[in-house]
């Protein structure tokens, strides 16, 4: 049944939804698994992933399905809604259909976007858990990623307080002589916190450790996070935690995890994380929750695991990547298939009539205040003119070989002759384009979506990537910048092109995938910029080097890796009813 999400908040949808969801042993029956692939905890359960694949690894993968975006407001345009209202539109024409999505950081959660939930009738359930650490997935990779700097800080403190011959009397290690000015890794939490991306560590006398510059990241902007979304099972986790590059030492040397021998205990930390967590759509549609979001400044895909489970277990499977299609798409298509080798069938782009105003030129938004009338009542010209930045999608997705299908994830605000406007535009740039109206009315309300959606599945594709692996990273990144972004070109600082020329002469660096950081906001690197702007360069300042996920991340612009709490944020709203433990607010 569909809920009135008109009038119901997400969690009380949710609640209502929750009484009839299925235990983990019911879901291990309606799945078809065996008694030991299922890892009750509590009321969700863990997915043992290798024994499912070692036991269906001769069935034929389903159909795979990647879902992305128009660039967003900052409100977000409902990916996961339209992730999950697909589920439910495909589960509603009798196919076997599943998913994976990312599990929220508690960054957003309690701040001005809120959960990743989905939302209305189309949400994840049982929501509490979903948006408050869920098995504890985030938790463990804070713990393997602060244990690696809390490492490195002790091992820089007993080098300066001991010399050679004592260090190897009192402790066994060699000396590894860091530079404190080339730290590249920072402490991390699961909160947006701004008053802690540039801080001073070790302040006080010489037992109170290695007084330096640091900062702090959000959880899932981890490189051990960035491990996990590509991973194929626990020897490959061990082998790429060993692998991450902590600082450089003084004669440029890389120091790594392996180097302070702390990559074993960090294994230990995130070895249950390596197990997708099943849960369920408001209408009871499989899907799992693995690796974690923000495409902006991490890979923001679902991890390879959950999709290659899902495709053995469906014949439809649903995934997600992060934002718009110039950065989540483009790391699905360019580096998380490449590391994969699946080859995805329909890529859905979510798109709205807010999103599109506010690219035509409309006002600003902003979270946590009112929308202005122009985004609620009809406004043709303002709609217009922002298709131009869907137009730009459809065509950064039909560069890989896929037709891409054009959701317009329909507010009850909308007009019939907006739709219709968005539909025309959306077709003449050669994509299907379906209304979806799964928030307000679940499964019912995507069968046309998902008509659209199995229609292209059976299309022929052609799926080919961006740049192949041989080409250097300056072009790579020019490459991206032109075809993906419509910038002209690139500009690097002096630090960031001596960098890339030094990672550009080294063969170890030969084959590492290209993980743009870059806001979400725009096409460009300046969020303020909308629509589809024409000449303008893509400034690099910077190159982190990810050794153990194998990325290079250039860094476009002036993007923190920790995002800040604004004026107005979800905390304030959230309660936990004392006599019941029953949790409101979340959103």
């Amino acid at each position: 049944m569909a809920y009135n999400a008109v009038k119901m908040a997400d969690w009380q949808i949710s609640e209502e939804a929750e009484k009839n969801m299925p235990t983990p042993e019911e879901w291990r029956e309606k799945l078809g698994l065996e008694k030991d692939e299922i890892l009750p905890m509590g009321r969700l359960a863990k997915m043992d992933f290798l024994k499912i694949i070692n036991r269906l690894q001769k069935r034929p993968d389903g159909k795979y399905i990647e879902v992305t975006a128009i660039t967003p407001t900052p409100l977000g345009e409902g990916k996961s809604t339209t992730s999950c209202g697909l589920m439910e539109g495909l589960g509603k024409r009798g196919v076997n259909v599943g998913g994976a999505l990312r599990q929220p950081s508690g960054g957003p959660t309690m701040n001005v976007k809120g959960t990743a939930a989905g939302g209305g009738n189309s949400l994840l359930i049982p929501m509490t858990e979903f948006s408050l650490g869920l098995t504890g997935d985030i938790n463990d990779i804070m713990n393997a990623h602060n244990l690696a700097m809390v490492a490195m800080t002790a091992r820089m403190q007993h080098e300066r307080n001991y010399n050679d011959e004592q260090l190897k009397r009192l402790t066994g290690i060699r000396r590894l002589d860091i530079d404190p000015t080339r730290v590249e890794l920072g402490w991390v939490m699961d909160l947006c916190a701004q008053s802690l991306r540039n801080i001073i560590i070790g302040i006080g006398g010489r037992q109170d450790g290695f007084t330096m510059q640091s900062k702090f990241g959000i959880a899932v902007g981890s490189e051990c996070m960035a491990i996990l979304s590509i991973i194929k099972d626990l020897a490959d986790l061990r082998k790429r935690l060993d692998e991450i590059t902590v600082a450089f030492d003084k004669s440029g040397k890389p120091v790594t995890t392996g180097d302070l021998e702390v990559g074993g205990a960090m294994t230990a930390f995130m070895r249950n994380t390596i197990n997708p967590t099943l849960m369920c759509t408001a209408e009871y549609n499989p899907c799992m929750v693995h690796a974690g979001p923000f495409a902006n400044i991490a890979v923001g895909q679902s991890s390879i695991i959950a999709d290659r489970v899902g495709l053995k277990l469906f014949d439809y499977h649903v995934t997600e990547s992060g934002f718009a299609a110039d950065i989540g798409f483009e790391k699905f298509w360019n580096v998380k298939c490449r590391f994969s080798g699946l080859k995805p069938h329909v890529s859905v782009l979510t798109t709205t009539v807010r999103a599109l105003k506010m690219h035509g030129g409309g006002p600003k938004v902003v979270a946590g205040k009112a929308l202005p009338d122009e985004y609620t009542k009809e406004n043709l010209k303002l709609l217009e003119k922002g298709t131009e930045n869907m137009v730009h999608h459809i065509n950064t997705i039909r560069k890989s070989g896929i037709n891409p299908v054009v959701c317009i994830n329909r507010f009850y605000t909308d007009t019939d002759a907006e739709v219709a406007l968005i539909k025309k535009v959306a077709e003449a740039a050669g994509a299907r384009c379906a209304e979806s109206r799964h928030w307000e009315k679940g499964g019912e309300g995507a069968l046309e979506l998902a008509d659209a959606v199995i229609e292209a599945c059976n299309d022929k594709g052609d799926f080919k990537f961006l740049y192949p692996l041989e080409m250097k990273l300056r072009n790579r990144v020019d490459k991206i910048a032109k075809e993906v972004y419509g910038a002209d070109g690139v500009s690097w600082s002096p630090e960031a092109e001596a960098k890339a020329k030094m990672l550009e002469d080294d063969p170890k660096y030969a084959d590492y995938a290209t993980m743009m950081v870059k806001t979400h906001l725009s096409l460009t690197h300046d969020p303020v910029v909308k629509g589809v702007p024409k000449g303008w360069t893509l400034p690099i300042r910077d190159i982190l080097i990810y050794s153990g996920a194998k990325f290079l991340c250039p860094c476009a612009g002036t993007i923190s890796l920790m995002p800040g709490t604004g004026s107005n944020p979800a905390y304030r709203r959230i309660e936990v009813d004392t006599k019941t433990g029953k949790v409101s607010g979340l959103f």
